[in-house]
This record gives structure tokens, C-alpha cells and sequence, in this order.
């Protein structure tokens, strides 16, 4: 799922490509993508695009008469910037929002459908969308630790809640908490001052240099490699490879259709954490360390 340094990065550029600009024409290729009915989603058609903006990780177009198209990209879904009249692709096209100079695809790939489009009017109805998460790059310090211990969860597992920080998923809380040297496991009424400050200074640190690099990578061009496992990343999606920092097989934690990624010399002491399929499998036989493993 894109993160806030990739949809950090639509919103720029979609404000760079269609602000100000006319939406002509909406096609649509299943009714399904459009989760709202008031208003209807053909009232975007002759109106102006009016500013952009990122609602956690929603992608937000703002048109006159303060209407707002809201996208939830999901996992699979993605914009793709492409000529005037260009056609929706076969199999995992979505929409396509006619401009005069080009058109805009919403594509989404694989067989399950679950990226989703809101037609809302109005600030109070934009914020219902909102699921209240802070936003980690600009907040204090202080407010970061109240919002971190006001319930005890895995950090791992709070930091990825929409209603406790704002854009964060599973690739970069991995990144954050290799680089605050935290497990992914350990329980927020359990961390200590000190490890709630390395944590607040790696979140802005991880975010603010992706978000950059990012930036420097596609220059003034439009994203087509939104991905969640990038080149450069220290452990997430980096199962076996050695850590960057230490050298240690990087490890992980498997779950559903996610999994978690941790250099256990850097985060653990060297303890690795238990998978939950695997490890039930194997029972005693279950490596507890590097060493074992």
C-alpha cells in the first residue's frame, strides 16, 4: 500500500499536472470502484481541479464547488499519467479522468478489487475520511509520546494505525523501527523515554529522507513505480539478505497476506522473533537466536 512518502509524492505531482486544469470526462469500467452516491460522480464532469491535497493515505482532488474525489489506493491501485483519450487497460484499468492535455488512468492490479473512489461535498463531509491519525512530521515531540502511549499495543502494530499516525504502513515502520533499533514487537507501555525519543527522531528521519529521495529519483516527472519494497531499504522486503548495518540475515515475521522484517542483532539482542505459522510448526525445534538459527 503506498505509504506517505509515495502518496506525499501523487499529490505533488498530481497538483503539478491537473491543478487548474478542466475535467472533461470521467469513464468508469465498474460501477464498484465509486463507494459514494451523493453527490453523483458524473457531477465532477466540466468542473476544475482546485488544489490536491493527502488525508493519511488517501489521495484527495479537489474540484470547484468544493467537491472532492477521494481515492484510497489500497495495495494494488496507482495512477498512471498517460496521453489524451488513452484507452483503461484490460485487466486492471479502473477509471480514466479525461483532460485536455492527457488522462489520467486509476489502474489496480490483481484479482482482488478493493481500491475505492468518494465523491464528497464540502470540508465536514471530507472529514468524515479522515481516520484521525497525527501527522508524523508535524508534530512534537511531546504530543508524539501522549498519542505512542495512549494505548498499549506492539509499536510495530501502532505506528501502522490510521488513528494513531497518519501515512505509516507496514514498509516504513519496518525502516523506522530498524533505525530507532526497537523490535517490532515490543509493547508501547514497555518503552522508555529514551527509546520513545530514538523512535520519534527515526520516524521524522525515515519519512523526511524517503519522501527526498524519492522526490530527487522522479524529478519533474510523473510516478510509475510506486512500490513497497525499494532499493536502498535496510530490512523491509529483505528477508535473508544481510543488514546493512551488521551484516545478519535480515528476518521476519509472517502473518495473513503481510510480513514483518527486523535484523535481530540490530533490534532483538539476537533473540528471533516468533513466526506464527512456522514457529507452531516446529515448536521446540524453533531457532531462539542467530546463533541457534
Amino acid at each position: 500500500m503506498p505509504e506517505l512518502p509515495d502518496v506525499t509524492l501523487y499529490v505533488t505531482s498530481l497538483e503539478r499536472t491537473v491543478g487548474g486544469r478542466v475535467l472533461e470526462r470521467l469513464r468508469l469500467k465498474s460501477a464498484f470502484l465509486v463507494r459514494s452516491v451523493d453527490p453523483p460522480i458524473g457531477a465532477v464532469e466540466g468542473r476544475r481541479v482546485v488544489g490536491t491535497r493527502r488525508i493519511g493515505k488517501r489521495v484527495v482532488l479537489e474540484l470547484e464547488d468544493e467537491l472532492y474525489l477521494v481515492f484510497h489506493l489500497m495495495i494494488a491501485g496507482r495512477f498512471r499519467w498517460r496521453a489524451v483519450g488513452a484507452g483503461l487497460p484490460g485487466r486492471i484499468g479502473l477509471a480514466a479522468f479525461d483532460f485536455e492535455h492527457g488522462t489520467l488512468l486509476l489502474t489496480e492490479a490483481g484479482t482482488k478489487k478493493r481500491a475505492s473512489l468518494h465523491l464528497v461535498r464540502g470540508e465536514e463531509a471530507l472529514a468524515a475520511h479522515d481516520p484521525g491519525g497525527l501527522e508524523p512530521l508535524e508534530i512534537e515531540f511531546a504530543a508524539f509520546a501522549t498519542r505512542l502511549r495512549a494505548e498499549n499495543h506492539t509499536v510495530k502494530r501502532w505506528l501502522c494505525d490510521p488513528k494513531a499516525f497518519s501515512g505509516i504502513g507496514n514498509a516504513y515502520s519496518d525502516e523506522i523501527l530498524h533505525h530507532a533499533r526497537l523490535s517490532p514487537l515490543k509493547w508501547t507501555s514497555k518503552l522508555s523515554d529514551d527509546e520513545v525519543e530514538r523512535l520519534f527522531a527515526s520516524v521524522r528521519t525515515v519519512l523526511t529522507d524517503w519522501t527526498e529521495r524519492l522526490r530527487d529519483e522522479l524529478g519533474d516527472g510523473f510516478p510509475e513505480k510506486v512500490t513497497a519494497f525499494r532499493d536502498g531499504m535496510a530490512v523491509h522486503g529483505r528477508y535473508r539478505e544481510p543488514c546493512p548495518d551488521c551484516g545478519a540475515p535480515v528476518q521476519r515475521i509472517a502473518y495473513a497476506d503481510n510480513e514483518t522484517n527486523y535484523c535481530a542483532r540490530c533490534q532483538t539482542g539476537g533473540k528471533l522473533l516468533r513466526d506464527r505459522a512456522l514457529s507452531q510448526l516446529l515448536k521446540d525445534d524453533w531457532p531462539r537466536s542467530l546463533d541457534e538459527l
